[in-house]
């Protein structure tokens, strides 16, 4: 058994909606399942940039403690509204955007006037409810993009006392949860298998989000590396996987699986099947794939049913 410790990949990918996908990353060192799920699961909940209201004001509004002439609710429940409304921003500069509503009728996000740089993923998004005709609902919003989650505390200290702070949740990941199970490469029979879920708000999607996490974990650690480096087995990053889950995109495919260098003698077949085999300097899972079935059977020492014990044992493997 190597010694190294093994470079995983994402072999899978199912996607269960436009907003929610699961990753299966495997072959994990034995334990690194763990470890890799909580620090990618808390990189994904914190730490993804997204955009979110940061204050607004409302014309006739000093404080949020009161009403609106003519709205339904009140600047407090305007509030609670607002920071339901996602937004996809390109660039880092701050927005500010304004919505103008006249006459009785919900008011939704789609009503804010938006910019070449601003766009709402959740336009059916319900922020006030004018319910007299000859009322008007006018309101100025900050956005910005941020990290995680920003205090109210905070924003009243960076704005001016003519708009009002709200809390702000930037992040776009709604949800993560993840599993370990076993799997195996060859004899070792002790790996990781990690699936993660991912649910984002819509603004990102789960694959753009679990990239960004693992290339920020991925600075983290290399800053504190310096100049060390540990050698890792060839490697591993698996394809990514098409939506449907039962194969892999061709177009994305990159390095091969860790599978695929297994050694024919670490497959336990028979003594007469590995040394045909051997002897037809056929050494890995990788050259035995590179054959066809009529191939294999014309190889020196090598038949039917040395074929036949081939094909249950990839079976055996999933390969």
């Amino acid at each position: 058994m190597s010694n190294n410790i093994h470079q995983p990949g994402v072999v899978k990918v199912d996607d269960h909606s436009s907003t929610s996908a699961t990753f299966t990353v495997e072959p994990l060192h034995s334990g690194y399942g763990m470890t890799l799920g909580n620090s990618l699961r808390r990189v994904l909940l914190s730490s993804i940039a997204g955009a979110a209201v940061t204050s607004f004001k409302i014309d006739g509004v000093t404080h949020e403690f009161t009403t609106v002439p003519g709205v339904k609710e009140d600047v407090i429940d305007i509030m609670l509204n607002l920071k339901g409304v996602r937004f996809r921003v390109y660039g880092d500069d701050v927005q500010t955007l304004r919505i103008v509503k006249k006459g009785k009728g919900t008011v939704t996000a789609k009503d804010i006037q938006l910019n070449a740089d601003v766009e709402v993923v959740n336009p059916d998004h319900v922020i006030a409810t004018i319910d007299d005709a000859k009322g008007s609902l006018t309101v100025d919003l900050t956005v910005e993009i941020g990290r995680g989650y920003r205090t109210i505390e905070e924003e009243t200290a960076r704005k001016g006392s003519d708009m009002i702070a709200l809390d702000a949740i930037f992040s776009p990941v709604l949800r993560c949860r993840y599993k370990v199970e076993n799997t195996r490469v060859g004899q070792a029979t002790d790996l990781d298998k990690l699936l993660i879920t991912v649910d984002t708000d819509g603004t990102i999607t789960p694959r753009d989000a679990f990239e960004e996490a693992a290339a920020i974990l991925v600075n983290q650690y290399t800053a504190l590396a310096g100049q060390t480096r540990v050698a890792t087995p060839v490697a591993a990053a698996a394809p990514a996987a098409a939506s449907s889950g039962d194969g892999f995109d061709t177009d994305m495919i990159g390095e091969e699986p860790t599978a695929l260098n297994t050694p024919i003698e670490d497959l336990n077949l028979s003594a007469r099947t590995t040394n045909a085999l051997i002897n037809n300097d056929i050494h890995s899972i990788k050259d035995l794939f590179a054959l066809s079935d009529v191939e294999l059977r014309e190889l020196k020492g090598f038949g039917s049913k040395a074929l036949d014990e081939v094909k249950d044992k990839m079976a055996e493997l999933e390969l």
